[in-house]
């Protein structure tokens, strides 16, 4: 507003100084009255702009309030604390727990030693003790779950004085351990030749080496991975009748056998050796 009233009385006194020097050169006669020089009115003045007062910048929100979960006590946790990103390994993860299947590796590796399964399994879970032989004999071996029927397991040594140098692992009583290609105690005799591609042959059930798997006629069984073999020892079914039982006699059969089938055998015993 300032510099518009500048500029207006500027112009104003440019006007009245131009007639000003023109009376000084030319004066008016004597005899006539100066005429007086017509003052241009004020231009009114422009109604001042009122500025805008300014307005109070809004007062900052308050930071949200964060529910945080209440323990037991009442306490919340801190606030730094986050929970675990999803994926993340939780702070205490829990021991791996062995697999209860025999492979021809790791644990049960040709290489293996009662020292090793200590580690593996828990000191506290194996023992060294005898178990029972064929024809009523005892064999020293060392034992997994030895207080444990669902996890009792043999291992038998090559070298007894060390404990090491595995032999043979024995599956047996009511142990749920696996064995290679998926064998387990109870398995019947047709998903048995499902698993080995082909009918085998066992020896009859009236001979001393009773059900005991004797070839299995180039079948998947043959050959295992690792190097070890596979051998096991079929029963008959407990309501399979003694006739039926008495049938299934002979020094060799077939497991697609009549006479077998007829006495539904079932796998009592699984045998992992080198």
């Amino acid at each position: 507003m300032r510099g518009y009233v500048r500029v207006w009385l500027a112009a104003a006194l440019a006007a009245g100084l131009a007639p000003a020097a023109h009376a000084q050169h030319f004066p008016p006669p004597v005899d006539e009255p100066t005429a007086a020089q017509p003052v241009p009115p004020e231009p009114p003045a422009k109604a001042t702009k009122k500025k805008k007062a300014a307005r109070p910048a809004p007062p900052e929100a308050p930071p949200p309030v964060v529910n945080l979960p209440v323990d037991p006590d009442g306490v919340p946790p801190p606030a730094e604390t986050a929970p675990p990103a999803p994926g993340a390994p939780a702070a205490r993860a829990k021991a791996a727990v062995p697999s209860h299947a025999v492979a021809c590796g790791g644990a049960f590796a040709k290489n293996s030693s009662h020292l090793k399964l200590a580690q593996v399994f828990g000191v506290q879970n194996i023992t060294f003790t005898e178990v029972d032989g064929p024809q009523n004999t005892k064999l020293p071996a060392t034992v997994l779950y030895p207080k444990d029927p669902k996890r009792h397991l043999e291992v038998l040594w090559n070298n007894q004085a060390a404990r090491a140098d595995t032999s043979l692992v024995v599956i047996n009583g009511q142990s749920t351990w696996t064995g290679p290609k998926g064998l387990r105690l109870g398995l019947p005799i047709a998903a048995l030749e499902k698993l080995n591609g082909k009918p085998f042959q066992l020896a009859g059930f009236d001979q001393d080496n009773a059900g005991t798997a004797l070839d299995w006629q180039g079948g998947a069984l043959e050959k295992v991975p690792g190097g070890c073999k596979v051998g096991l020892r079929l029963a008959p079914d407990a309501k399979a009748s003694d006739e039926a039982r008495n049938a299934a006699a002979g020094k060799t059969l077939m497991s697609n056998d009549a006479i077998v089938r007829a006495v539904n055998p079932k796998v009592a015993e699984i045998l992992i050796g080198y």
